[in-house]
Order: C-alpha cells, then sequence, then structure tokens
C-alpha cells in the first residue's frame, strides 16, 4: 500500500457523521471536532432538526441526504442503531469512505457479515469504537495479560441505562445486553486470554445473561452482562487466573474521556496511512460471529 506523505498531520481527515442522537452529540461531533487529526466535516440524520442541533456547535455543515454527506467527506463516523449502520455503511465504503463504525456491526450475523465484505472488497480502512479499547489503563492490562500463562477468568460489564434515560433506546430494549455489551467484554476477554473459540450462555439478555467461553489455549472465562440493573456507575471488571497471581482490570477508576483524543488520532493516523486497524470490520465480524454462537445455542 502507498504511504501518505509525512505531514499529513497538517491535513485533518474530513469526516461526516451520521446520527444525532445522545451519543452522537455526546461523543462522536465533539471528538471528531475537536481535532486537530479529524474535522467534522458535516452530519446527516433522518431528523434534520437533530442534525441541525449536532452540527451547529462547530460550524460543521447539514447534509440533507445520505449521499450529500457522502460528496463532504473522506471519512463516515456512525452514531446509529445497528440496523441502520449495516444498511448505510457497506454504500459508504463502495464509494471509497473510510469507516469508523460503532458495535456491533449489524442486528444480526447476516448484516454484519455484508458490510465486512463491502470493507474488504472496497479496501476502506474501517475502525470499531470499542471504547475502553483506547484507554492506556486497558492497553496496559491487555501488555501484562499476554505474557501470562490463563487457566481461566471471571469477567463482567454491568450498568442500568436500560431502566431508563437516553440509552434505553428501542434496539438495545428489544436485543439487551448481549449485542451492545457483549462486544466489549467478549474482546477484552479475547485479547486478555487467547483466542475464543466456542461459547455458551443462559439467562435472558434483557436481564441478566451468563457466558461460558472456550479459549484456544485451554482457558474457561465467564461473562456476567447487564444493562438492567441499579448500580450508581457502570461496571466492567476483569479477573485472569493461573499459576502467577489474579491480574485484575476494572474500570472503575477510568475516565472515559481520555479515550477519545486516543481513538481519533488512531482513526486518523490509519486513514493517512491507509494501514489496516487491530479493531477492524474483520474483528467486529468475529464478534458478532461469538455472539451468534449464544443466540443459535
Amino acid at each position: 500500500m502507498t504511504t501518505e506523505p509525512a505531514h499529513w498531520k497538517h491535513q485533518p481527515v474530513e469526516v461526516g457523521l451520521v446520527g444525532a442522537g445522545p451519543w452522537a452529540r455526546a461523543m462522536h461531533a465533539r471528538m471528531l471536532a475537536t481535532g486537530p487529526e479529524t474535522r467534522l466535516a458535516a452530519v446527516w440524520a433522518r431528523r434534520p432538526d437533530a442534525a441541525r442541533q449536532a452540527a451547529a456547535p462547530y460550524g460543521a455543515q447539514v447534509a440533507t441526504e445520505f449521499e450529500e454527506l457522502l460528496d463532504r467527506c473522506e471519512a463516515v463516523a456512525f452514531a446509529v442503531p445497528p440496523a441502520i449502520q449495516a444498511e448505510l455503511a457497506p454504500s459508504a465504503a463502495k464509494r471509497g469512505k473510510h469507516l469508523l463504525l460503532e458495535k456491533p456491526l449489524g442486528p444480526d450475523l447476516t448484516t454484519a457479515q455484508r458490510l465486512a465484505d463491502a470493507v474488504a472488497e472496497a479496501g476502506v480502512v474501517s475502525q470499531l469504537v470499542l471504547t475502553k479499547r483506547y484507554h492506556p489503563t486497558t492497553r496496559a492490562f491487555l501488555d501484562t495479560a499476554r505474557g501470562l500463562e490463563v487457566a481461566g477468568a471471571r469477567s463482567c460489564y454491568l450498568h442500568g441505562a436500560f431502566l431508563g434515560g437516553d440509552f434505553a433506546t428501542g434496539w438495545r430494549l428489544e436485543h439487551g445486553a448481549l449485542l451492545d455489551l457483549g462486544p466489549h467484554l467478549l474482546d477484552l476477554l479475547d485479547a486478555a486470554v487467547g483466542p475464543i473459540t466456542a461459547v455458551r450462555g443462559s439467562g435472558d439478555p434483557r436481564r441478566w445473561i451468563e457466558l461460558t467461553c472456550e479459549h484456544a489455549n485451554g482457558a474457561i472465562s465467564q461473562a456476567s452482562l447487564s444493562g438492567a440493573v441499579n448500580l450508581p456507575r457502570a461496571l466492567t471488571r476483569v479477573e485472569l487466573f493461573g499459576a502467577e497471581p489474579p491480574l485484575t482490570y476494572d474500570t472503575a477508576g477510568i475516565d472515559h474521556e481520555e479515550c477519545w483524543p486516543i481513538l481519533r488520532r488512531d482513526f486518523a493516523t490509519a486513514v493517512r496511512t491507509r494501514t489496516p486497524t487491530e479493531l477492524d470490520a474483520q474483528r467486529g465480524l468475529y464478534l458478532q460471529r461469538l455472539i451468534d454462537q449464544v443466540v443459535d445455542g
């Protein structure tokens, strides 16, 4: 692949944002507009008033159609439900636009496969917004974990956002924690313990679901997921056990605001250098295949 000239840092990546809901306004728009690696070029949403509200603080254009958004940018960030992302992202890839994608890729494995195939065929850069992966604490934990011989692991991702508020959205209430929180925790377990070869689950993903993962190295891990429990703040915790003393990762002391500059820089660097990212659409498809084992099981 051809590498861009060294002065790319002086040319921010022009990003169009699809979506104008609470997550799009609180994270995507603000992160992309802050720069200097990116510039929020335009916003498109199916509700024009919401698109104007998301674009106005940053002087971004408001696109009246999705195709107009594609005309105004070189990369597209998606902050919409999985079904809408899976519908629109392949078209953006075919237009040669690089993609900043939310998890899951789609509402099911078929749509996720179609999106990942479109990215591969177009040869564009893709990157997943797996938030915690961009925090220095997470990266340090994974670096240490990869040097351990792990026999087993316990983990959880728990919060109460589905009980009410901005994130109690239709698709989350329908599919529950498995589709929303599952990609985050399965990704962490896969990266920390080793490749997951099989997953089985029990429980109701709309209330509480328990996963048992088998890893290629023989380790077994457990994962508890719920978005419908009353907690003062979200809890993500991973504990690794083996011959060495336990290694624990806990987000209690993490400021998620520290993730956004790293995410933005990683994406802009990947776009400018045309370098595939570790957390790309293929990674998203891999995680969706694991989730599908639970759904079909």
